[in-house]
């Protein structure tokens, strides 16, 4: 073994044990999800190198939130139903959990885990301050979360990871996704890059930003990092995931361009995920 070989093993680990223990919670038994080849999707979807990408997921993931709390009644489920002050970090985690299992787990497993978020949606409910009710398993409504997702995790890949990812594969991305939304209760479920983006015009005239939507956007941009070695991801891929948003939400927020600047934004996260790319390789 070279001496290149004996110091650059060591740093892959202490890498991947930080980004591990970012996205599993020790505390609570988790393990990193084990790729299988008879998944929901299989290891030639494209579903497979998008999701396969930490910073490209984690970047999309902050815009989708950013994009998702533009809905009132998705922010009343936030706000009503779970405890975002205290645990910002384990919302964030769960849903890459979520992500993780559904696309790389066992079947058995994924399938369960959709289940239980579908039975959890049907018992969250409430009403907007001005009394107009709300479900989470509204199909419509379920809709907006998914595009957001779909739409978010699709253009981090592109910015970071495949800039010339075809059109055609960016539909097959949307069309594959399907397979999580209809179980869900999604309705409409889109199987193309338009069919999403024309879910996400319909919706924006219902979008809004009021106090609550400051709260809890505060809270995510104000969450410590999990780690003192994790700071320096966590305020890089925060900043990129503002930069991601279309331009119509970043305005709605009231958020400016960040203050990296874009070209040393972008060039940095890109220098972080071509290390977490390295670090992950066997």
């Amino acid at each position: 073994m070279s001496a290149a070989s004996h110091l650059t093993r060591p740093l892959k680990g202490l890498i991947v044990g930080q980004v591990r223990a970012v996205f599993n919670d020790a505390a609570r038994g988790e393990k990193p999800v084990q790729r299988h080849a008879d998944a929901l999707f299989p290891p030639d979807s494209v579903a497979w190198r998008v999701h396969g990408d930490v910073t490209s997921m984690m970047v999309g993931g902050i815009a989708a939130l950013l994009l998702q709390m533009l809905h009132p009644k998705v922010l009343a489920g936030v706000w009503d139903h779970s405890g975002f002050r205290d645990d910002m970090q384990g919302r964030l985690r769960r849903t890459a959990r979520f992500i993780a299992v559904t696309t790389f787990g066992a079947p058995d497993d994924a399938r369960a885990l959709i289940a239980r978020v579908r039975q959890i949606h049907d018992h969250i409910g409430g009403t907007l301050p001005d009394g107009t009710p709300y479900r989470a398993a509204d199909p419509a409504l379920l809709a907006w979360v998914h595009v957001c997702e779909v739409l978010s995790f699709l253009d981090g890949w592109i910015r970071y990871g495949e800039p010339t990812m075809s059109r055609a594969d960016q539909d097959r991305y949307v069309a594959e996704m399907a397979r999580i939304a209809a179980p869900l209760g999604v309705d409409p479920v889109p199987h193309s890059r338009a069919e999403a983006e024309a879910i996400m015009a319909a919706m924006r005239p219902e979008l809004q930003v009021d106090a609550r939507t400051r709260d809890v956007a505060s809270v995510l941009f104000d969450q410590p990092a999990p780690s003192v070695a994790a700071g320096p991801f966590a305020s890089i891929t925060l900043q990129a995931g503002v930069d991601l948003l279309p331009r119509w939400a970043r305005a709605m927020h009231g958020l400016a361009q960040p203050s990296l600047g874009v070209p040393f934004l972008r060039a940095g996260t890109f220098g972080v995920a071509s290390t977490l790319r390295w670090a992950f390789r066997a």
